[in-house]
């Protein structure tokens, strides 16, 4: 197999923090154009519309997550699937899995779509979201669902680019739909007067922007997209694999939605001004969480392709560096947040009482970094093996945490409302510490979805199924 193709990264040579750190840094730059859209999308409302409006819009973010999670976690199975083929030498089997790809999260993207549309309002009055923001909220829910087609097709593509260890060519595409997307969240808000419409048309034409030239460029330059007939057969043993290991992925994103739903509710019981208080917290915590983000799926692909060609020890070498790196970055946060977060919170608008709350927010969660800075790098290992099932445990873990612990800290008197950033701490907390064990007992080295000799192998799910308590 063409391993020289210059849109391919081979990451089983090589010193593993300088393959981590490469493949991280143009991911990172990706994350953060990518949570552009939203971010703009915040500032923009919150100065040029009302805080209400700004509100509206956080309000659907973890239903927004929910729709989307079907998707995200069949993207990351197929991105598994490829990376330890591509490791293991298989040309041929990374095409077809490319091939049966396109028919999965198509299939996944229209459904949640159409789910999301219509189930909006009904979605957000059962969250008891507040009568003064719900109009705006499920308007921006509604076209926000319209653009899961363009989102799913697009992570879809990039997922196996990862996988084939490029971050690059995507990070292109993504920078150009940021500029369009800021462009247009302008005119639709300030020439056209569309409110929180405006935005969210505006971030599903960029999706769909990303989307589409991603895909167009993929298949001209990198020879892995140049599918024959054959390849586009749907193939059982990859559709059950990608189902297999996409599903947990899936349950596990849906199950950290769900919580952050409920969280959600607790959240709008406060009313709008605390409502978009916790979107502002939101907002910034999405940003700051792109290096660890980007590092773990750095550390994804690189366990994949490197337990594809049998090399255990340099995944553990690539998981210590990367929980280092995680280190650093978290402390220098937590130092930052402490000493200029009422600068850095009050470009979201001017109302005192909204950035009063949203410093105290910050100030507390930030607490927890070092932990939510270990979650990434050993939940991707563990995905990256193919210890898909052990995803649909740390969602439990996450749901467990946020439902658990929101409305009864809420309930302690000297912490009040603001027991729900209590909640989110101590969740990545236990999320962190529970991955960390699961990645110590190493039953993910034993797990591996293809063998050396280039023929497909079964997950060992004996070893997924074992000690989970």
């Amino acid at each position: 197999m063409s391993k020289q193709n210059k849109f391919v990264k081979d990451m089983t040579q090589g010193t593993p923090w300088k393959l981590l750190l490469q493949f991280a840094v143009p991911l990172f730059i990706g994350n953060i154009f990518q949570q552009l859209y939203n971010m703009v999308d915040s500032i923009i409302v919150g100065n040029y519309v009302s805080s209400n409006a700004l509100g509206a819009i956080g309000t659907t973010n973890s239903l927004h997550f929910f729709f989307f999670s079907l998707v995200g976690g069949l993207s990351v199975g197929i991105g598994i699937i490829v990376a330890q083929f591509f490791g293991a030498e298989n040309e041929e089997k990374v095409k077809d899995t490319i091939g049966n790809a396109i028919w999965i999260v198509t299939a996944g993207s229209i459904i949640m779509a159409l789910i999301g549309f219509f189930a909006a309002r009904q979605v957000l009055i059962l969250l008891d979201t507040d009568p003064v923001i719900l109009e705006d909220a499920v308007a921006y829910l509604k076209v926000t669902s319209i653009g899961i087609c363009c989102m799913g097709l697009y992570n879809g593509v990039s997922s196996i680019l990862r996988a084939l260890g490029d971050s690059k060519t995507p990070l292109f595409f993504l920078i150009f739909a940021s500029i369009v997307n800021v462009v247009l969240d302008f005119v639709f808000v300030l020439a056209f007067d569309w409110g929180v419409v405006g935005v969210a048309v505006a971030t599903a034409f960029a999706q769909f922007l990303s989307a589409i030239t991603c895909i167009i460029y993929a298949y001209k330059s990198n020879t892995y997209f140049r599918l024959k007939k054959q390849n586009f057969k749907l193939q059982v043993a990859i559709f059950k694999k990608s189902l297999r290991l996409g599903i947990p992925v899936a349950l596990q994103n849906s199950l950290i939605a769900f919580s952050l739903i409920v969280l959600q509710r607790v959240v709008n019981s406060y009313g709008a001004n605390f409502t978009t208080a916790f979107t502002v917290v939101t907002r910034i915590e999405t940003l700051i969480q792109q290096p660890f983000m980007s590092l773990g799926a750095a550390m994804s692909t690189y366990t994949g392709q490197n337990l594809g060609a049998g090399k255990v020890k340099r995944v553990i070498k690539g998981f210590n560096s990367a929980n280092v790196l995680n280190t650093i970055f978290a402390l220098v946060v937590i130092a930052v947040f402490w000493l200029f977060t009422p600068q850095i919170v009050s470009i979201f608008g001017d109302d005192s009482h909204v950035l009063k709350i949203a410093v105290d927010g910050l100030r507390i969660t930030s607490c927890f970094y070092l932990f939510l800075g270990l979650i990434y790098p050993t939940r991707n290992v563990l995905n990256g093996a193919g210890d898909a099932m052990f995803s649909l445990f740390t969602g439990i873990v996450e749901c467990i945490g946020r439902v658990g612990l929101a409305y009864p800290l809420t309930l302690i008197p000297f912490l009040g409302s603001y027991g729900v950033f209590y909640a989110t701490g101590l969740t990545w907390l236990l999320n962190g510490l529970f991955s960390l064990v699961r990645y110590k007992r190493g039953k993910w080295k034993t797990i591996n979805l293809v063998k050396l000799n280039n023929e497909p192998a079964d997950i060992d799910e004996s070893a997924q199924a074992d000690s989970y308590a």
